[in-house]
């Protein structure tokens, strides 16, 4: 049949399927960007509403909400450019839009990224995947997005829903950026060889160190939400965690900017991972306190995630378990045993523990992948070639190129967090003042997240002793009482 008497989308060679697209690769970085943009909408905003005390439901939600729907904005016209464009300095690229119809249906490219011997010629061509930069753009931007929402993690309960506001887009732009050019865009740590596969330093390290440096600016939360900040819902928790778990498949499958041999490895590296360190986190758990904690599974079962993510493709999957052991167990101790010993870590209130799941595991990871990155698979993906894991021959210069790579990304973000946050306090405060903190939800937004009775806790009849006396075990006068103390939904077992 002529093309001329079918429909233009049905035709053989329509105009929007130019030579250089592959529509598989197409259609997979689409779905790996939408598998990772549902660990943030819904994942993360129904993990960070059911993880926090009822009071602060609603608070942590939308935090997660509005960073999301923000950083798209910010992304497309300056963010993508400074992360992923020509090269401004080593370690920044130039601001520009990613809006126009000119720009975003031609072939995606990372112009900075192109490898060269020291002569001047190419070692390594610019990265250009085979479809449009619209794909690139949009799959960039929900990397960007989850990082901004880990952060968010260790100032939940207590910051001021209008400094968040702020400080959301200006550290996109101001931190999220220098670290995905340098070690992504083709920045000075891209071309010295520093391996971050999937973002192990630009993301996680990232927002851990920045989420704990905010924590220590804004303060504490009250008191008493240290001292009991029990989930208002674990069942629901549990539920974003799935989709936090499930959506990195894209996360680390989306990687290689193609669906290959790489993308497939690594998706079962991530799982194989994330399972072993939940186990690992499990054990100790039971063996040092007789129990197994469902938010401990849930804190394992991240530092899983976490720490395979720098090498996701680029490890054997028995590396996989063993980085899985090592996930599981010191990102535990560093939580559990050397938190309760150091004065800084006591003195600073990282809401979600993101310091130690998201940094510690990040840094593991990354020394990690320098240890146990296999040449073939190397060779595939990584833009300087020759490089591998020291224990494939790597020596120890890889290693170290890990190390300063960590901490590059350490000392950056503990600068450019403050900086920000320095010149926020200037016109708006940093944390909820006392009294709403005590209110929650209602003070900040004017919303509760239940018509239910109490914070989160359960019913205690030894602190309601006046409710339940003289009822001549009489239940229904019980509940007509409760009733007239906003208690209605409780079940009292008589």
């Amino acid at each position: 049949m002529d093309n001329s008497t079918i429909g233009i989308a049905y035709q053989s060679n329509p105009p929007s399927v130019p030579d250089w697209l592959n529509k598989g690769d197409n259609a997979w970085q689409l779905v790996a960007a939408t598998l990772v943009g549902c660990q943030s909408m819904p994942g993360l905003v129904v993990l960070y509403g059911s993880i926090v005390k009822k009071k602060w439901a609603v608070n942590s939600a939308f935090m997660a909400l509005y960073a999301f729907a923000s950083t798209l904005i910010v992304w497309v016209l300056v963010g993508y450019k400074m992360a992923f464009g020509d090269r401004l300095l080593p370690f920044w690229g130039k601001a520009g839009t990613a809006l126009s119809q000119k720009y975003l249906i031609h072939r995606a490219s990372l112009p900075a990224t192109e490898h060269h011997y020291h002569n001047g010629t190419i070692e390594t061509p610019m990265t250009e995947p085979f479809y449009p930069q619209a794909t690139l753009v949009f799959f960039e931007f929900v990397f960007a997005a989850i990082t901004i929402i880990l952060l968010a993690g260790s100032v939940l309960g207590r910051m001021n829903i209008k400094a968040w506001m702020v400080f959301a887009p200006l550290w996109l732009l101001f931190s999220y950026t220098i670290g995905a050019f340098s070690l992504w865009g083709g920045g000075f740590l891209y071309h010295w060889g520093v391996i971050d596969y999937s973002g192990g330093y630009v993301i996680h390290l990232a927002s851990g160190v920045s989420g704990f440096t905010a924590a220590y600016w804004v303060g504490p939360r009250l008191k008493s939400d240290r001292e009991r900040f029990s989930p208002n819902n674990i069942l629901l928790m549990l539920t974003g965690a799935g989709m936090l778990w499930l959506g990195w498949s894209g996360f680390n499958g989306g990687a290689p900017y193609a669906a290959n041999i790489t993308a497939a490895v690594a998706v079962l590296n991530t799982h194989v991972c994330a399972a072993t360190s939940l186990l690992v986190w499990t054990l100790l758990d039971v063996i040092f306190f007789s129990k197994p904690s469902v938010i401990g599974a849930v804190q394992g079962m991240m530092t899983g995630l976490v720490c395979i993510t720098p090498g996701a493709g680029l490890v054997h999957t028995w590396a996989a378990i063993v980085m899985g052991i090592f996930a599981g167990s010191i990102p535990w101790f560093t939580m559990m045993v050397l938190h309760k010993k150091s004065a800084l870590l006591q003195k600073v209130d990282d809401t979600l523990a993101v310091f130690h799941t998201h940094a510690v595991a990040g840094v593991l990871g990354g020394v990690l992948t320098g240890l146990l990155a296999v040449p073939q698979l190397s060779s595939f993906i990584l833009p300087v070639p020759g490089e591998k894991g020291t224990f494939y021959g790597g020596g120890i210069s890889q290693l170290f190129k890990q190390i300063v790579g960590a901490l590059f990304v350490i000392g950056w973000n503990i600068f450019s967090t403050t900086a920000i946050l320095w010149v926020i306090a200037l016109f708006i405060p940093l944390r909820m003042p006392d009294e709403q903190l005590m209110i929650g939800d209602d003070a900040a937004h004017g919303e509760e997240a239940y018509a239910l009775w109490g914070d989160g806790d359960k019913f205690d009849a030894t602190r309601h002793e006046t409710i339940v006396t003289n009822t001549g075990g009489d239940e229904d006068n019980v509940q007509r009482q409760l009733n007239v103390m906003g208690a209605r939904g409780v079940t009292i077992q008589l």
